[in-house]
């Protein structure tokens, strides 16, 4: 069979037909953004932190498409000494999941990576809080958004401002004006450490 120049199987993608389909968000019918704090300090930090990312990437009608720096952070909450150094980063995600099901698959991978919930801040393997999602404000016990306690933690700040420098905290304020308030101290950067996004 001779196939013409008119034949659409042998036509040439447009590029920019190419392009909206590369585009990580072709996937997704009306995505909603939604900010993701990830920290751990135990085991192998980083590369729980890089699993989990993968993990997020790996969802149905979900796509990471921003990942911070990573920093290196005195635990919270807890006796100074008594656990050892986090690792935290913050990265931004579109999603088609109600904030329910991103609450289910965040603890899903928590529990992938072995995420034993003993103590209230307790150590970790791995952390994955729901910080803000799009602009809800919900007291809802089992999901509060935004996060009750973001507004108040340098290490869910300062890497988000890293990556959304005009962001806003729905409720509480910009992010930069936040920051600023509670300080960096104990938050330190680890340029030599990287995460990446996904393919």
């Amino acid at each position: 069979m001779n196939r013409t120049p008119s034949d659409p199987t042998v036509q040439p993608v447009p590029a920019s037909v190419t392009a909206q389909v590369d585009a990580a968000d072709s996937t997704l019918s009306n995505p909603r953004r939604a900010v993701l704090s990830l920290g751990g300090n135990l085991g192998n930090r980083l590369e729980n932190l890089q699993g989990a990312i993968d993990a997020l990437e790996d969802t149905p009608g979900l796509r990471v498409k921003a990942v911070s720096p990573v920093y290196e952070t005195e635990p919270w909450g807890v006796e100074p000494g008594s656990q050892p150094s986090y690792l935290n980063a913050v990265v931004i995600v579109k999603t088609t999941l109600p904030p329910s099901s991103l609450l289910e698959r965040a603890q899903a991978v928590e529990e992938a990576f072995d995420r034993v919930r003993e103590e209230r801040w307790g150590a970790r393997t791995l952390d994955v809080d729901i910080v803000a999602y799009a602009d809800r404000v919900s007291d809802d016990p089992v999901l509060t958004l935004p996060h009750p306690r973001a507004h108040e933690r340098a290490f869910v700040l300062r890497p988000w401002l890293d990556v959304e420098p005009d962001a806003t905290l729905p409720g509480a304020g910009r992010v930069a004006d936040l920051l600023a308030a509670v300080g960096e101290a104990g938050v330190t950067p680890r340029a030599d450490l990287e995460l990446r996004l996904p393919d």
